[in-house]
């Protein structure tokens, strides 16, 4: 039986990787109803058999998105996937969710968020904190660093040539894993905060391209070496891989920023809200070795 006085939770994007594991993660806490928003409805048909309400909601068709929250307290906005449209879409739902009743939103956000014309990605999420602090609602804004597990991406072409190429400059870089975001995002679904906060989600340390290759060759047993090439080259590159104009300026703008030392902080953010100490990289790799040496 459901306890009237528990919240009804709301996961915008659940049928994606993240938000696919907070509806799980919020099934095992049975902190209160789960509703889940997805533009394929069919891609959660069994969380749906759990229990969870399921809804078809389009970030691109405003005028759905009340109906579609109609009914939640406390809602997780996470971030879309397409630079050049999410900014207006991120828009359309903190609106829509102020519209239908929709008590307290937290959002996935990313380190150093800012205004940059020429970086769809932290100009984004810059926009979307405003127009939560704009809005009647409690928020809570999770700045997560970069997934570790986009580094599965990154190390098969490593393990072929020898070389881990980055922009850098040799600055450190906090990773932390899907995972861990995912379990933090849980814990502030259902901590009760009804305020405004702004939270760095980040691993226990900062680590180097360079440490990063150390670790790859400890446990691969091929050498790996960090190489750090300019900027306009690594641009140069992603274009020349037929990159989006967006993508390229997102991607390249992450290793600007560890250059200038943007994405060397560490919070004990994890830790204070789950409960448990956020997985280091080096843990991570170790624990996802078969999969990224069978990939390379």
């Amino acid at each position: 039986m459901t306890d009237k006085n528990q919240p009804t939770f709301l996961v915008a994007g659940a049928s994606g990787h993240l938000g696919r594991r907070v509806v799980e993660l919020l099934l095992d806490a049975a902190a209160g109803p789960i509703i889940a928003t997805t533009r394929s409805p069919e891609k959660l048909a069994d969380l749906a058999a759990k229990g969870v309400t399921v809804r078809k909601a389009h970030h691109d068709d405003a005028s759905s998105l009340p109906a579609a929250f109609a009914g939640a307290d406390r809602m997780l906005l996470i971030s879309g996937s397409d630079l050049d449209t999410r900014l207006v879409q991120h828009r359309a739902a903190i609106a829509a969710a102020a519209e239908a009743g929709v008590n307290h939103v937290v959002y996935t956000s990313a380190t150093a968020p800012r205004p940059d014309a020429e970086n769809a990605l932290t100009d984004s999420h810059y926009w979307t904190e405003q127009a939560l602090a704009a809005s009647p609602m409690g928020w809570t804004v999770l700045r997560d660093c970069i997934y570790t597990d986009m580094l599965l991406m990154a190390l098969p072409q490593a393990l072929a040539t020898g070389q881990l190429i980055s922009a850098t400059a040799g600055g450190g870089r906090n990773y932390v894993t899907r995972e861990d975001c995912a379990r933090t995002a849980v814990a502030a679904l259902i901590d009760g905060f009804a305020g405004k906060r702004i939270l760095d989600v980040t691993g226990p340390a900062p680590v180097t391209q360079a440490e990063i290759a150390a670790i790859v060759s400890e446990l691969s047993g091929k050498p790996v070496t960090a190489v750090d090439i300019p900027i306009d080259d690594l641009k140069a590159g992603m274009a020349a891989a037929g990159l989006p104009p967006s993508v390229v300026a997102g991607l390249s703008g992450f290793d600007q920023d560890i250059a200038w030392g943007r994405h060397a902080i560490t919070t004990p953010v994890v830790e204070q809200l789950t409960g448990r100490a956020p997985t280091s990289v080096r843990d991570y790799l170790a624990a996802t070795k078969d999969a990224w040496m069978m990939a390379a």
